[in-house]
């Protein structure tokens, strides 16, 4: 332990003494007003070098190598033959808890920068990369001696594979983004970007003037030279810091930690962030050990051994420009913001839901201003702010539908905290855009599932008037002809969308019900009546015609049942309904299924309500809420009191947090897969 210690120690000396002479360099060679006298500064030298010879440490900027490089022509790729993934990504302070019931972690910084990964063989560093799209990315091993805390040789023998992020202090940034750029620079709209560009620069010239630091927070080849060290990633990332490698910060947790003690860590390391101004946009919570981690397995995105805890959702300055309206099928028309584009997680943003006309109104909206946009969630575009207010513009609003130019109706509801919400309608049945949706909706996978079909090709064939109702789609062979000479369609794209016609023939209980959108009742709602039917739609229908209550089933409220009574006696509708059954075969309930509902007894959830949030490893949802319904119990779609179990997979959310605060038994899909086998 002390030998490490001291290592460390040389290796901060070290940094120090580059970190002095380089400002004296400085002073000698750009101000011409040097602080402290030759004879100082050769002392200091000589220090130097005796101490980089004593630990084999030598950092990319120290004043006793006289580095020559030379600019890139391009950026070489380079693959990674070990995929550098990101972590997933949460909000909620329960899934670090989650992680935590399962073993020790560490609780880490979430650097704002760029990752970089390094490569050194027998102590010399020979390559450096960028992680770019985790498989493949750009060799920037010509910028490393610009950068200001990268050893180029470190006292080490064999391979050594070392990942981190390259980044540019918050106090550096705010002194360089002005001078680098000019007022208004697009690349320095904040320090990530600038780091970013600075770092896959041709130039090492340009990223010399940067203040670009290395922090490491994984090692991912080489960990067998250290030993015992090996499994612990805390333990090699502190070994890795006496070879001189600067580390992220860090913290141990322990298994079955208390939530406040893990609340209290993350305020600690966010305030040596902030004394150290270190760009964070989160923490990092990752497994301890190396090979409980192999363990936890990886997807394409992401390795499962950790996951990245967002504080809040990061805004960015745009200028809003206007507002499409577009009419849904049931005849509300969404308003969709359109703005300058911005990039958010590396991807343009240019549009975000304006939800309502209250939601417009209270941000004041005008064509110019300058609004603050974010990804709610790390998923959603919302505008936030609007910087400009004072000036709304009435002529935002349309007064008629801007499909069939009829006119529009706003309606007013009271919402949340007794809030007046307005929406604008399209109230035309014969709307164009309306029909349009509603045959979209006919055809997705969760309905009548006709593939190859796509809202474009509804478009084209609605405009030559093949479709006008949904028995439509099961005549289309009528204009063979016609569709074959139509551009981009041909015998074999006709034959494709034949077949899947025919396929969606066989269909079931719930895809009906689904298809034909009844409001609010989609597939768990759609599940709950073929478990109570028998999936039989005769008996759904009489029920539905002669008033039966739904509220009877689970998760079904007043208005849901109401909008059942007022869809199948709306006389054009109940038509439909029966008609277009005689297109189609629905799946038979069989002695199968008979003796499974009957046989339910034997497992601990019949009668039970189930509610699945989560990514789950065995189950697609539609999967984990059939199994859920073949073992005799309901499958729900929210958390209430009434809820008997909640499985929880990845990114639970909500749901989870929920299932907490009513004391709701929480399994794993594990626990739930041992539980039905017992």
């Amino acid at each position: 332990m002390k030998g490490k210690q001291t290592k460390q120690g040389d290796a901060e000396k070290i940094m120090a003494l580059v970190t002095k002479m380089n400002q004296y360099r400085y002073e000698y060679y750009n101000l011409a007003s040097p602080s402290v006298s030759d004879a100082v500064y050769d002392h200091l030298y000589d220090e130097l070098q005796g101490l980089e010879k004593k630990t084999g440490i030598i950092y990319s900027n120290s004043p006793t190598q006289t580095v020559g490089y030379a600019p890139a022509s391009s950026l070489e790729k380079v693959r990674h033959p070990i995929p550098l993934l990101s972590l997933d990504k949460t909000k909620q302070t329960e899934e670090l808890m989650q992680m935590l019931r399962k073993a020790e972690a560490l609780l880490m910084l979430k650097l704002d920068g760029l990752t970089i990964k390094l490569c050194y063989e027998d102590g010399e560093l020979t390559e450096a990369s960028t992680r770019g799209d985790g498989d493949v990315g750009e060799v920037i091993t010509h910028n490393i001696p610009a950068f200001y805390n990268v050893p180029v040789k470190i006292p080490h023998k064999g391979r050594l594979v070392i990942t981190g992020e390259g980044l540019i202090h918050n106090d550096y940034f705010e002194k360089l983004k002005d001078k680098a750029f000019g007022n208004g620079g697009k690349e320095a709209c904040n320090a990530r970007n600038l780091a970013a560009g600075s770092i896959r620069v041709l130039n090492p010239s340009i990223c010399k003037g940067r203040c670009v630091y290395f922090y490491a927070f994984n090692i991912i080849e080489g960990m067998e030279a250290f030993g015992g060290l090996a499994d612990s990633r805390g333990k090699l990332l502190q070994a890795v810091q006496g070879l001189g490698v600067d580390i992220c910060p860090f913290v141990s947790m322990k298994k079955n930690v208390a939530l406040g003690e893990v609340k209290a860590e993350i305020q600690k390391l966010k305030a040596l962030a902030e004394d150290k101004r270190i760009p964070i946009d989160g923490m990092v919570l990752r497994y301890d050990s190396l090979s409980y981690s192999k363990e936890c397995g990886r997807t394409g995105h992401h390795y499962k051994d950790g996951i990245a805890f967002k504080f809040e959702d990061d805004t960015y300055e745009t200028v809003f420009r206007s507002i499409k309206w577009e009419t849904s099928r049931s005849g509300e028309i969404a308003p969709v913001a359109i703005f300058d584009p911005v990039e958010i997680d590396g991807c343009s943003v240019s549009r975000a839901s304006l939800h309502n006309l209250s939601f417009i109104k209270d941000l004041e909206l005008h064509p110019g201003c300058r609004i603050l946009v974010s990804k709610r969630n790390m998923i959603i575009p919302h505008i936030e702010e609007n910087l400009d207010r004072g000036r709304f513009n009435k002529n935002l609003i349309p007064k008629k539908c801007p499909c069939c130019g009829k006119a529009a109706r706003v309606y007013s509801r009271v919402g949340d905290k007794r809030r007046l919400i307005e929406t604008l309608h399209c109230d035309n049945p014969d709307c164009g855009s309306r029909i349009l949706r509603k045959f979209v909706h006919f055809v997705e996978k969760k309905a009548m599932d006709i593939s190859g079909i796509s809202e474009a090709t509804i478009a084209s064939f609605m405009e030559m008037g093949f479709l006008h109702t949904f028995h439509d789609f099961y005549h289309l062979d009528r204009y063979h002809k016609e569709i074959v000479q139509m551009d981009g369609f041909g015998e074999k794209s006709c034959q494709k969308i034949q077949e899947s016609i025919d396929r969606s023939r066989n269909t079931t209980f719930v895809r009906y019900v689904v298809a034909m959108d009844i409001p609010m009742i989609g597939r768990t709602a759609g599940r709950a009546l073929d478990q109570y039917f028998d999936g039989d739609l005769q008996e759904f229908t009489k029920a539905a015609v002669d008033c039966f209550d739904f509220t009877a089933l689970p998760d079904f409220g007043e208005t849901m049942s109401h909008n059942i009574w007022e869809w199948f006696h709306d006389g054009e509708k109940l038509k439909l309904w029966k008609s277009l059954q005689k297109e189609l075969n629905f799946e038979k309930r069989g002695k199968n299924f008979m003796e499974n509902k009957n046989n339910t007894g034997s497992n601990p959830f019949t009668g039970c309500t189930i509610v699945a949030t989560g990514k789950l490893e065995n189950f697609t949802r539609d999967g984990i809420n059939s199994k859920i319904i073949s073992l005799g119990a309901t499958a729900g779609s929210s958390v209430t009191r009434k809820t008997n179990y909640l499985i929880c997979g990845e990114k639970p959310g909500s749901k989870l947090v929920k299932a907490r605060e009513l004391g709701i038994p929480v399994l794993t899909e594990q626990e739930f897969l041992e539980m039905i086998s017992a």
